[in-house]
């Protein structure tokens, strides 16, 4: 029983009804939600690769981490039952509490948001999460939990990049200014009592869950001149407490993630040299380094734990470039900031740029003592020498004082004056557009310039030609295809640009060996863009075309009847190789391979695919007819005008040739312009199939009535892919297709392209706005968050605290077979009770729907021995709040 709070019908009722009471959030019973360490992710499971560092964080230093994830994962798989939406992403955050607790995490805030489905794109994730409100709930637990560092994903469009990872990253780093800036959400710091927090470094997991370099000496990597910060890697091959290494540790925890399927993964060898690295890049920082520092406790080293003879933790040291990118013979002015710890004063001392030979630098860079939180700042003028070649330069940042000494690294971009570059697709010009307004000019070139030319087809390819320096200039421009393409008129001229200015010049490729792969059995095809202006300045620069698969789909003379097999005359065109590996494990006949053949008749188009494929993955019920990559299937993925940027204005159906009991096949659209069940989403599509001992067939007939929009006959995007699983546990080993590509399944632009012969062009109709599954759930609804939210005196799912408005428990009383509930109702809202034991299982719960004021009374059935009742509060307007009673 809690301690009572005095007077008051809330006490009244409490001492009539003998209830036990505890007090809510911040009782004595609160723990303090302060952290060392935060990760941002999407989604549960998105810290698991990073397990073993933060097991070797905790356990060496004692370090307190704790895990963002701003999903449940809603919209992912279920390998072990048929929940979905809400449910599953209960399920979901189980499956993280238990993982990451394994390594010491306890404390995991959700913020509530919708899982759309895999999508590539951040705009389509920003349209569906709401960028204002996640960046207020993610700044007000970065201003609770106060964390040194901030470990996230990666913000960058790079290819198979899930855009909520892409998404997420970007949060964490405009999180890293906002939440230290008392003008942004004022009124979490006027209203809800917090107060601005700077996190000192912002680190990026961007290898992502397979890690690109293995044994111990996989540490003793230096960092690459053109990253945007210093590298870091933590090999997991120590050993950890209990004998077994600290990446078998996070095998073991990995395998919590049930219904992501990877209950089944593999043991993690004991050989040293097969154990992998964590990889983290510093992309924002406000903190000294420890130059040259390897090893797990190098990326904590100057924000968290104290460099051996440097300057006292809590020192804060940044340097700024007035400009991202310096034309040699220009200068570039430097302003360096050092502030005191909050706790204690700095000693005089100076700052000192460490620049290569030839380079000049001016100013004086000595200041005197700093009061605890103050700051000294000096500017220098760096001049860049006129022959200085082009390329990313690190400027090292040197201060001494008589306590120590610390390092920061400024990295400029040394430029030509005019240079050509390959425009960038919409979605990384986007991200461009991001990086440049969030001041991390760094990231700019984070994504390799491609662009998709079919197969023996054409395309406009442009380039952007821009002055960085302070005259105007004129020339020409050369295009230097690679082998394999033509260009028409190769070298182009551009008259005067003025400083900053910029001209799209447009080249049209062509395909023109028949023999090349594509895909990516071709990979990137490096070419050269020339640029020579009147002056005799000259730079070249690279880029890459991608060759995709390109196909003319006939008209056939009779409308195809949907059996599973070609009758004569259906298909009269071209068989197409779907049997290109794309993801997973690399597979042959008689394991996986398919072909697929298309025409058109009438007003549908019609698909019939052969799959080779001697082990059926696990037969769904009907009712479970989605996740489709659990099982065998076949995807038909169509952008009807070949100008989507995101799958959210295409079409994908995806067939699972058999359902249980040797059921008929099924149909669903996923992660397109209306996911869902294919009778209610694709009307008038039908399928068939024939299952045989070494594979299966699909047929299927898709009215172009129902892709989103009208259809462009001469330029229609297509591609085939196979799902092969030879597994009972709903999880997938290979995955193969037509147009093949890592993420290929949400990148409309390398899929194959379609020429409906002799099809009617008709009038153009854009595809009607997306129907997102945005079903997403409420941490008032989640046992485990509410217990948090209790336990650490924070509001659910980040968001605002509802403070007097909050319906809150008075106490509790078990009875036979029941449990009473007291609770003070202070507004309109929600309330969710949950009857626990003492080992935190759910005996009870009960959703209400409250208004008004006063007191009120709550009866919920209980079977077993009740220990304590939890209660989740939301108000219409979306506050929350958290309170608990012992039993």
């Amino acid at each position: 029983m809690g301690p009572l709070r005095r007077g008051g019908p809330a006490l009244a009722l409490a001492a009539l009804l003998g209830f036990g009471i505890l007090t809510p959030t911040g009782s004595a019973q609160s723990a303090d939600p302060d952290l060392d360490v935060l990760f941002v992710g999407a989604h549960p499971d998105d810290e698991a690769s990073l397990l073993s560092t933060f097991g070797q964080w905790q356990h060496d230093h004692q370090v307190r981490i704790g895990v963002v994830t701003i999903t449940r994962g809603e919209g992912g798989g279920n390998a072990v039952g048929p929940e979905e939406g809400p449910a599953l992403g209960l399920l979901r955050e189980s499956e993280e509490r238990r993982a990451v607790g394994a390594l010491g995490v306890s404390d995991v805030y959700n913020l509530d948001k919708p899982d759309l489905y895999y999508t590539v794109s951040a705009p389509l994730t920003a349209s569906a999460w709401n960028h204002h409100d996640v960046l207020a709930r993610l700044v007000r637990v970065v201003r609770q939990t106060r964390p040194e560092v901030v470990v996230t994903m990666d913000p960058a469009p790079t290819p198979g990049n899930h855009g909520n990872h892409q998404y997420a990253a970007r949060l964490a780093l405009e999180a890293y200014r906002a939440a230290a800036d008392p003008a942004v959400f004022p009124e979490q710091i006027g209203d809800e009592g917090l107060a601005p927090w700077s996190v000192r470094r912002v680190l990026s997991n961007a290898a992502g869950a397979e890690e690109e370099v293995h044994g111990p000496d996989c540490e003793q990597r230096t960092t690459p001149a053109e990253s945007p910060g210093p590298e870091y890697y933590a090999w997991g091959g120590r050993t950890a407490p209990g004998g077994m290494s600290w990446e078998q540790r996070e095998r073991l925890a990995e395998r919590e993630y049930r219904t992501q399927g990877w209950a089944g993964r593999p043991d993690i060898p004991d050989d040293p040299a097969r154990i992998g690295c964590d990889h983290l890049t510093e992309l924002a920082n406000r903190a000294p380094h420890a130059p040259g520092a390897q090893g797990p406790d190098a990326p904590l080293l100057g924000a968290l734990l104290p460099i051996p003879g440097g300057l006292p933790v809590g020192t804060g040291l940044a340097a700024v470039a007035d400009r991202a990118r310096v034309v040699p013979g220009e200068v570039v002015r430097v302003g360096v900031e050092v502030t005191a710890p909050a706790s204690t004063p700095l000693r005089a001392g100076r700052i000192e740029p460490e620049v290569p030979p030839g380079w000049e630098v001016r100013g004086d860079g000595a200041f005197g003592p700093v009061e605890p939180g103050a700051t000294a700042r000096a500017e220098f003028d760096i001049a860049v020498p006129p022959g200085r070649e082009p390329g990313r330069v690190p400027l090292p940042v040197r201060v001494r004082s008589a306590q120590g000494e610390g390092e920061t690294e400024l990295r400029v971009d040394v430029v030509p004056p005019v240079v050509a570059e390959q425009a960038p697709l919409p979605g990384v010009a986007e991200f461009q557009r991001w990086a440049s307004a969030a001041g991390l000019p760094l990231l700019l070139d984070a994504v390799d310039p491609v662009q998709t030319v079919p197969a023996l087809g054409a395309r406009d390819v442009q380039a952007v030609v821009r002055n960085n320096s302070a005259t105007a200039r004129s020339g020409t421009v050369r295009f230097e295809p690679p082998r394999g393409f033509e260009v028409a008129s190769a070298e182009q001229q551009f008259p005067d640009l003025a400083p900053g200015e910029t001209r799209v010049v447009d080249f049209r490729v062509r395909s023109t060996d028949p023999r090349m792969p594509t895909g990516t059995q071709g990979g990137d095809h490096p070419y050269q863009l020339t640029v020579r202006t009147t002056d005799g300045t000259t730079r070249t620069g690279t880029a890459a075309l991608e060759l995709v698969p390109a196909t003319t789909i006939p008209r056939a003379a009779a409308e195809p009847v949907v059996d599973g097999e070609a009758g004569p005359g259906e298909y009269p065109g071209a068989v197409l190789d779907a049997s290109a590996l794309w993801e997973g494990e690399q597979c042959a006949p008689p394991d996986c391979a398919a072909t697929a053949r298309l025409s058109w008749h009438g007003d549908a188009l019609h698909v019939l695919v052969d799959v080779v494929d001697d082990q059926r993955g696990t037969p769904l019920a009907p009712e479970d007819c989605k996740r489709h990559w659990r099982t065998d299937a076949v995807e038909i993925a169509i952008d009807p005008k070949g100008d989507s940027e995101n799958t959210s204005s295409t079409f994908k159906l995806a067939v699972l040739p058999t359902t249980r009991g040797d059921g008929p096949p099924c149909h669903v659209r996923d992660a397109d312009n209306h996911q869902g069940p294919g009778e209610q989403t694709a009307p008038g599509v039908t399928v068939a199939s024939k299952v045989r001992a070494d594979g299966y067939a699909v047929e299927v007939s898709i009215p172009l009535r129902v892709l989103p929009g009208s259809v462009d006959p001469l330029r229609m995007g297509l591609d085939v892919l196979v799902y092969d699983s030879d597994t009972q546990d709903q999880t997938g080993q290979s995955r193969i297709g037509w147009s093949t590509w890592a993420g290929v399944q949400g990148d409309p632009y390398r899929w194959g392209r379609a020429v409906l012969a002799d099809h009617p062009a008709g009038d153009p109709v854009p595809p009607p706005a997306a129907v997102l599954p945005l079903d997403a759930l409420s941490s008032v609804d989640s046992v485990e968050s509410v217990a948090q939210a209790v336990r650490l005196g924070t509001s659910l799912g980040g968001a605002p605290p509802a403070g007097a408005r909050a319906t809150r428990l008075t106490g509790a009383r078990a009875e036979q077979g029941e449990v009473l509930a007291g609770l003070a109702v202070h507004g309109p809202g929600v309330v969710h009770l949950f009857v626990v034991d003492a080992g935190g299982a759910v005996l009870a719960e009960q959703r209400i729907e409250v208004d008004g004021h006063g007191n009120r009374e709550v009866r919920l059935p209980v079977a077993g021995t009740p220990a304590r009742l939890l209660a989740g509060f939301g108000t219409p307007a979306g506050a929350t709040a958290a309170s608990a009673a012992d039993l």
